[in-house]
């Protein structure tokens, strides 16, 4: 079952490539702006709860390791148990010192074994969630630069446009000001330094 911050991924690469191409660009997509802020709100707000519980899987490898310290000493106390009872219930006292430390060396070597297992489990645990999550971190990454560079392009085309029409305003302004400065300073009944001929 995949996680919501998963899901949030895959609709905004689904958004993404749902957008319709800027005009005469094959790159460059027009977004709604509301639509994708709310699809990175949502990302923003679900990502720490997704980490801390990637975080308290990781914790569980100090439960696995007690867990296996436990169940060694266990062995270890059993066996120094089983020691006692043929130290005292044997007359013949090497033989019970050597079945006792054959015991001791046996539960040392499981419970090691059981303590070597965990770590390993718990190691294999950790990395599988820290590429996880790194993975997961790079494509909120990558989404977010390509929104970012969709959004520059977008409003760094805009402003070059607005500029573009505003200097023709400009232009006409000075244009239509110099003409009616001129019309001013004319004489009446003369155009152009002219005079109208009245028939």
């Amino acid at each position: 079952m995949s996680s919501r911050i998963e899901q949030l991924i895959d609709e905004i690469e689904e958004y993404i490539d749902n957008c319709k191409y800027q005009p005469l660009s094959n790159t460059k997509i027009i977004v709604n702006k509301e639509e994708i802020d709310e699809l990175l709100r949502e990302l923003r707000q679900k990502t720490p709860d997704e980490i801390k519980r990637y975080q308290k899987i990781i914790s569980n490898k100090e439960a696995i390791l007690n867990d296996a310290r436990e169940k060694a000493q266990t062995l270890i106390n059993e066996a120094t148990e089983h020691t006692s009872e043929l130290i005292n219930e044997h007359e013949i006292m090497q033989q019970a010192y050597a079945q006792a430390n054959e015991v001791v060396q046996l539960a040392t070597r499981q419970a090691q074994e059981i303590v070597d297992n965990a770590t390993m489990e718990a190691n294999a645990i950790r990395d599988s969630i820290m590429q996880y999550t790194d993975q997961m971190l790079a494509s909120v990454e990558d989404i977010l630069t390509h929104a970012v560079e969709v959004s520059n392009a977008h409003y760094g085309n805009l402003a070059h446009d607005l500029n573009s029409l505003n200097e023709v305003v400009q232009s006409n302004r000075a244009e239509f000001q110099a003409q009616n400065a001129v019309a001013e300073s004319e004489p009446d009944g003369k155009a152009g330094g002219e005079e109208l001929n009245v028939l």
